[in-house]
C-alpha cells in the first residue's frame, strides 16, 4: 500500500513530542512490511530539513506562526500542495490531528481528494467551549466526520471524541502507541550512574517544578544523585530555576536544554531513573521508550497506561507528589534487586503490549478494512 501519514511539526528539538515520534514509528514499521510511506509535515530547526527519518520519506516546509498558538497556528502556504501531490497516489492517508490548521488543511485536502483517510487524536481532541474552539470546530468536526474511522487511545479518550463529533461521527478504533523491544540494553544499564532523568517539554502540565521538589528531597538521602531536566521551554523553566537556586541545587540539578531524538534515546538509556510527574497523560511515549531500553520509571497515577503498568509490575506508579515521587527514586537507587526485577517486568511490557510490531498489525487490518 502507499500511505500518506500527516502531522504537524517535525522539529530538531523534538517540541511537538508524542505525535511525531508516534507516526514516525508506525511509517518506520510500514516500510519495513514493503509498503511505500512518506511523512508530511512542517519543519523547525536550526538546519535544513532532512530528507528522510530513519527510513520515512520527509516532505516539509518551513513552519511559520499565521495565527496565534504554539501549534495550532503553524502553517506555510505551499504545504497545501505538497499536501495534495502526496495525497494523490496514496491508497490510504492518515493525519494526527489536533486543532490547529495543518490538521484542518489536511482533513480538507483528503476530503477534497475523495481519500480513504483516518484521523489519530493522540488525546488532543478534547471537548472545549471557548469561543475560538467553537467557530473552529463548525469547519473542523465536520471534516473529521468524514473519516473512515478515528484512532484513539484510551476508552478515556473515546468518550472525549465521541462528545466533540456526536452521534453522527466515524467509527472509534482503539490503537495504543507502541516501540520496538531493545533488551541488548542491559549492559549499557549496568553502567548507569546515579542521574535521575525528567525529559519532557517544561509546562506546567508536565511538573517540572515537581521533579525540582522531588529531588530536593531525594538529595537529603542520596547526596550522590543528579538530576537533570531537558525539554524546550514552555514556560516553567523561570519557576524551575528559582526553585534550584531556592533549594541550594545548583550543583545537583541541571537544565541541559531540548534534545534532539536520537540524543533523547541516548540520554534515556544512560538514566538509573526515569521521571514523568505529568498528570492526565494519555499516553506517555516517553514513558514506553524508557521501559524499552531498560531504564526504570516512576510516574503518576493519571497517566494513561499508569493502571497497566502497575498490574504488570513495569513502573513505580505514584500520587504525584513530590515526597511520594522520591520515596520511589530513593527506593530504586538503594535497591539493585529492585531496579532488576522493575527493568524485566519494563521489557516484558513493551514487548507484550507496547510493541510496535502489534501497532503495525492493528494497522495494516485497520487500512485493509477499508
Amino acid at each position: 500500500m502507499r500511505l500518506v501519514h500527516v502531522v504537524v511539526l517535525v522539529s530538531d528539538d523534538g517540541a511537538y513530542g508524542g505525535p511525531t515520534s508516534v507516526a514516525t514509528r508506525q511509517l518506520e514499521e510500514c516500510a519495513a512490511r514493503g509498503h511505500e510511506v512518506t511523512l508530511v509535515s512542517l519543519w523547525r530547526g536550526r538546519s535544513r530539513a532532512p530528507a528522510r527519518i530513519g527510513s520515512v520519506p520527509l516532505r516539509t516546509r518551513p513552519a511559520r506562526a499565521l495565527l496565534p498558538g504554539r501549534f495550532s497556528g503553524l502553517m506555510h502556504p505551499l504545504l497545501v500542495r505538497d499536501m495534495w501531490r502526496s495525497m494523490g497516489g496514496a491508497d490510504v492517508v492518515h493525519i494526527h490531528a489536533g486543532r490547529d490548521l495543518v490538521s484542518l488543511t489536511a482533513l480538507a485536502v483528503a476530503a477534497l481528494r475523495r481519500k480513504r483517510f483516518f484521523a489519530q487524536t493522540h488525546g488532543m481532541l478534547e471537548p472545549r467551549l471557548t469561543a475560538v474552539a467553537k467557530v473552529f470546530d463548525r469547519v473542523y468536526v465536520p471534516l473529521l466526520r468524514r473519516a473512515r474511522g478515528c484512532l484513539v487511545l484510551t476508552e478515556r479518550e473515546r468518550r472525549a471524541v465521541a462528545e466533540v463529533i456526536g452521534q453522527d461521527g466515524p467509527p472509534l478504533l482503539i490503537l495504543r502507541n507502541g516501540v520496538r523491544p531493545q533488551r541488548g540494553a542491559e549492559a549499557e544499564h549496568r553502567r548507569r550512574d546515579r542521574e535521575v532523568l525528567f525529559l519532557a517539554r517544561l509546562h506546567p502540565h508536565k511538573r517540572p517544578e515537581a521533579f525540582v521538589e522531588m529531588a530536593a528531597l531525594v538529595h537529603r538521602k542520596v547526596p550522590d544523585a543528579r538530576f537533570t531536566l531537558h525539554g524546550t521551554d514552555e514556560g516553567s523553566l523561570p519557576t524551575v530555576r528559582q526553585l534550584i537556586a531556592a533549594h541550594g541545587l545548583e550543583k545537583v540539578v541541571g537544565y541541559g536544554g531540548a534534545l534532539e531524538y536520537a540524543e533523547a534515546a541516548r540520554a534515556q538509556a544512560r538514566a538509573a531513573v526515569y521521571v514523568l510527574p505529568s498528570v492526565s497523560e494519555a499516553f506517555p511515549m516517553t514513558v514506553i521508550e524508557a521501559l524499552s531500553v531498560g531504564t526504570p520509571v516512576v510516574c503518576t497515577d493519571t497517566c494513561g497506561t499508569a493502571d497497566e503498568l502497575a498490574r504488570r509490575g513495569a513502573a513505580i506508579v505514584t500520587d504525584g507528589s513530590p515526597q511520594a515521587m522520591a520515596d520511589a527514586v530513593c527506593d530504586l537507587l538503594a535497591d539493585e534487586k529492585k531496579r532488576g526485577v522493575l527493568v524485566e517486568a519494563g521489557y516484558r511490557a513493551v514487548e507484550e503490549a507496547f510493541s510496535i510490531h502489534a501497532v503495525a498489525d492493528r494497522l495494516e487490518e485497520i487500512y485493509r478494512g477499508v
